[in-house]
């Protein structure tokens, strides 16, 4: 393999260097790597077959003028059309060896977020920051799979209001059962650190629904807020959807929509937050994004 530290191109040569080569993982090293442009026909015929895509088309063709209209409404909700929803649920079900087709729901879609606790686990607790000025990952525009990690200023204003939509079946295990999620706002009055929660208690078995909660004003500015989910002497499952932190007309909620709530940033990401991060999480706590029948 032949190595260089540099290479200088000629401008007339520039096109066709960089139509047969890429850079690589530009954080760790810098190298360059193959393009294959040119496919065989067992390739493309291969990645043809691997596609859901003709399969998604077929069913949503099955779908009534009805039908349509509530995925389209359903898509709103996590800021796709219809048809994208309908694409992802889908792919998704079959990920997931799920037969037919999902009925659209606004209250969750796709992947949802759910902490589980089981024996000997008796509490668990999510916590997800936000100081002033933290990282973010965010795709780069016109590029298939890169990422820039890029620096978020969030100004705390109020009025504040938190949201989720959710669904449990959690039993009582301990003498002081309680299930809530709340923001934790930090703030100083007469020189003294203070602490507010807002809060929002959450039933331990109900279907889905939504709840809110909404905080006007403090007696002092407020230096920041994290959320927290807190589940304490319970068993069972929680399950969550359309997490909103707003203020300043902006939803806040890093994963939202609940699409990989236990990710966390590793190598040349490490500075970015994970989505939730385990406060109380003993043996016998998960959370996790799953795919759900309900």
């Amino acid at each position: 393999m032949a190595k260089t530290s540099y290479i200088d191109i000629l401008p007339e040569f520039e096109d066709q260097f960089f139509s047969a080569v890429q850079p690589g993982n530009r954080f760790q090293f810098a190298r360059v790597a193959r393009k294959n442009v040119l496919l065989s026909r067992k390739t493309k015929k291969g990645l043809s077959q691997k596609s859901l895509l003709p399969d998604c088309s077929a069913a949503w063709a099955l779908l009534s003028v009805a039908e349509k209209s509530a995925w389209a409404a359903a898509g709103a909700k996590c800021n796709l059309n219809g048809w994208r929803l309908f694409t992802q649920d889908y792919c998704a079900r079959r990920v997931n060896d799920l037969p037919g087709v999902a009925t659209p729901s606004l209250l969750h879609q796709s992947w949802i977020g759910q902490l589980h606790i089981e024996a000997p686990a008796t509490e668990a607790k999510l916590v997800q920051i936000h100081p002033r000025n933290y990282y973010i990952k965010q795709k780069v525009y016109g590029k298939k799979s890169m990422y820039n990690p890029v620096l978020v200023t969030e100004d705390l204003t109020l009025p504040f209001d938190l949201s989720l939509n959710y669904s449990s079946n959690l039993i009582a295990c301990g003498p002081d059962p309680y299930a809530k999620i709340y923001a934790e706002f930090w703030y100083s009055y007469q020189g003294v650190n203070r602490i507010y929660n807002l809060e929002i208690p959450l039933d331990l078995v109900t279907d889905w629904k939504f709840v809110t909660a909404h905080l006007a004003s403090l007696v002092s500015i407020v230096v920041r807020y994290d959320l927290h989910i807190h589940l304490h002497d319970l068993r069972g499952d929680l399950y969550f959807d359309n997490v909103k932190a707003e203020h300043g007309g902006q939803n806040w909620a890093r994963d939202p929509f609940c699409k990989d709530v236990n990710q966390g940033f590793t190598l040349n990401y490490y500075q970015i937050p994970k989505h939730w991060a385990a406060e109380i999480a003993p043996v016998g706590v998960i959370f996790e994004s799953i795919y759900k029948d309900f």
